[in-house]
């Protein structure tokens, strides 16, 4: 089984990637997360990987985080949560905001990830509830970061670089911008400068 791959990205695109490594490209299916976390190709990247043997294909599943293979590997215990179920849950939150998710039973932030209905999140909170280990300690989630996250992820679904839209980001709070709404219109404006 192959757990992880490092070489040259040679193409990128929203759910997958390929690397060559060793001579050989290996086709390997990410996340959005993932997809916006790795460099432009041609550049040298390392992965955590899972490797899926199906029917009649091997595939590999790759990661930049440790948390989010983890949590890949949990989603895919669940009933009727396949692989690529699983990457739609990854590509729209945020394996902290998953916990934070998980611990308050909300069933509406699940359901809202493209992909995930109402069902597919109940069932999830179902079986994932107490069995997900507790979160490492880090810095808590501040009240205005999911709304720092959201305009965060619909800016880099607009296309623009991670780094360029955390600044605007930035700057958007700096001049008093507290909702996904207005996060979003003072950063597209500084953007537009």
């Amino acid at each position: 089984m192959i757990g992880f791959l490092e070489g040259e990205l040679l193409d990128k695109s929203p759910g997958q990637i390929l690397v060559k490594v060793g001579g050989v490209g290996y086709q390997v299916f990410i996340s959005l997360t993932t997809f916006y976390a790795l460099p432009e190709p041609p550049a040298q990247v390392a992965l955590q990987v899972h490797t899926r043997l199906a029917e009649d294909t091997v595939q590999l599943f790759g990661f930049t985080e440790a948390a989010e293979k983890a949590l890949f590997l949990k989603l895919l215990n669940v009933p009727r949560i396949g692989a690529r179920i699983a990457l739609n849950i990854l590509s729209g939150i945020s394996p902290e905001e998953f916990h934070e998710a998980l611990a308050q039973g909300d069933l509406k932030r699940l359901a809202g990830i493209p992909g995930v209905g109402k069902k597919s999140a109940e069932r999830i909170l179902l079986e994932l509830k107490g069995q997900m280990p507790p979160r490492t300690p880090g810095r808590p989630l501040a009240p205005g970061d999911r709304a720092r996250e959201d305009a965060l992820s619909a800016l880099l679904n607009l296309g623009y670089p991670k780094a360029t839209a955390e600044k605007a980001l930035e700057v958007a709070r700096q001049q008093g911008a507290e909702s996904v709404e207005e996060l979003l219109r003072q950063g597209l404006k500084w953007l537009a400068k």
